[in-house]
């Protein structure tokens, strides 16, 4: 069978706990899965995280950021252009780009691309796939609001880092699973990150199974 991975993509805004979430998501829902980490990710991820990644030593890295087996993980370097995911060519279900930096947001928007994660989403915009950007940043300029108009406009889903509270969260981490499983969902992959609303007020709160797992979270 072809492979046919997600790409992810993970740029330069604070927020690589929310690349982290979706990367374990996908790794734990079984699919293929490709990443690539902008420069300036790597210098976020270290500040947030304490941890680096090397193109050179990559399975090493993303392992122990991850907490997960990433054999059957392919990495692209970001400066790497040539690489498979720079071309329509190159099957993918879709890309997800995770934090979103307004100035990746602005290079894909207007098809003026410096780097792989640029050129992978302009790739996916063009051939009709699901583009997820997950946007970390606030207040927003007029500009990269026409960015982000664009980029809806063409078939992007923008999705704000933007968790909700409804669903039980007692701590920073819940709140990220939420939004790791809410883009999980725009790509229609199975998940168990967080508790989904049912229509009744408190729902999350009355959950007993919810509750212990919260717990032990």
């Amino acid at each position: 069978m072809t492979r046919r991975p997600w790409l992810v993509g993970v740029t330069g805004a604070s927020g690589t706990p929310y690349a982290a979430a979706i990367l374990r998501g996908l790794i734990d829902a079984g699919e293929d899965v490709d990443v690539m980490v902008s420069q300036a990710a790597r210098l976020t991820l270290l500040d947030e995280t304490g941890r680096g990644v090397r193109d050179r030593h990559w399975r090493e890295d993303l392992s122990a950021w991850l907490d997960r087996d990433v054999s059957a993980l392919r990495y692209w370097p970001a400066t790497d252009i040539a690489a498979g995911p720079s071309s329509g060519s190159y099957r993918t279900k879709g890309m997800i780009i995770a934090p979103a930096t307004t100035a990746t947001v602005a290079a894909v928007a207007t098809g003026v691309t410096h780097n792989l994660v640029q050129r992978a989403a302009d790739v996916t915009l063009k051939e009709r796939r699901t583009l997820v950007v997950v946007l970390r940043e606030t207040p927003l300029r007029l500009s990269t609001l026409d960015n982000l108009r664009t980029l809806a406009a063409e078939g992007a889903v923008i999705m704000p880092a933007t968790p909700a509270f409804y669903a039980g969260a007692r701590d920073v981490a819940a709140l990220v699973d939420f939004l790791a499983g809410r883009v999980l969902d725009l790509c229609d992959v199975d998940h168990d990150l967080y508790l989904r609303w049912a229509g009744t007020l408190g729902a999350a709160r009355s959950d007993v199974e919810w509750e212990a797992r919260v717990d032990q979270h």
